[in-house]
């Protein structure tokens, strides 16, 4: 299996590496007591907690895992050496919106890090993807779910 490289802004992976650390520290803390209580209880054939507390330690590991696998192909952008001649990752984009003139302003961002109430979406949305590569004064006809939309680039900044 090929290594999927992800670029972040430094908030984004320090987010991930922290969700990381406390679900080995605490997470892994938590589940462990859970199990010994469920197990303090007697007969492990029929008790339903100790099932549980497996099964959540299960869901917990697999976690870490993908966790780690994301970290392992994740790559820091350095914000100042962003070029604002067109649209790529980590590139804060204002569009305009031609049918009914809304402006928007977009940061374009890995999968990982997207959040539409931050204003953050991922490259590999459909907006994401019909911006990237585009220049300043370029329209972009993007295909969603509702039908094309024409937008507007209006300003690209970081």
């Amino acid at each position: 299996m090929s290594q999927k490289i992800s670029y972040y802004t430094k908030e984004g992976l320090e987010k991930i590496t922290s969700e990381l650390s406390t679900l080995k520290s605490k997470g892994r803390s938590n589940i462990a007591k859970q199990i010994a209580e469920a197990r303090d209880k007697g007969d492990l054939s029929e008790n339903a907690e100790y099932d549980a507390a497996k099964d959540a330690q299960g869901h917990l590991e697999a976690k870490i895992a993908q966790l780690e696998n994301l970290l392992s192909g994740a790559r820091l952008l350095d914000e100042t050496k962003i070029d604002t001649s067109s649209v790529s990752i980590l590139s804060k984009v204002t569009i305009k919106n031609k049918k009914n003139k809304a402006t928007m302003t977009y940061m374009l961002v890995s999968e990982e890090e997207a959040d539409l109430k931050a204003g953050k979406i991922s490259t590999q949305s459909p907006i994401g993807k019909g911006l990237l590569g585009k220049k300043k004064g370029d329209l972009a006809v993007i295909k969603t779910p509702a039908g094309e939309i024409e937008f507007e680039i209006l300003d690209i900044g970081v």
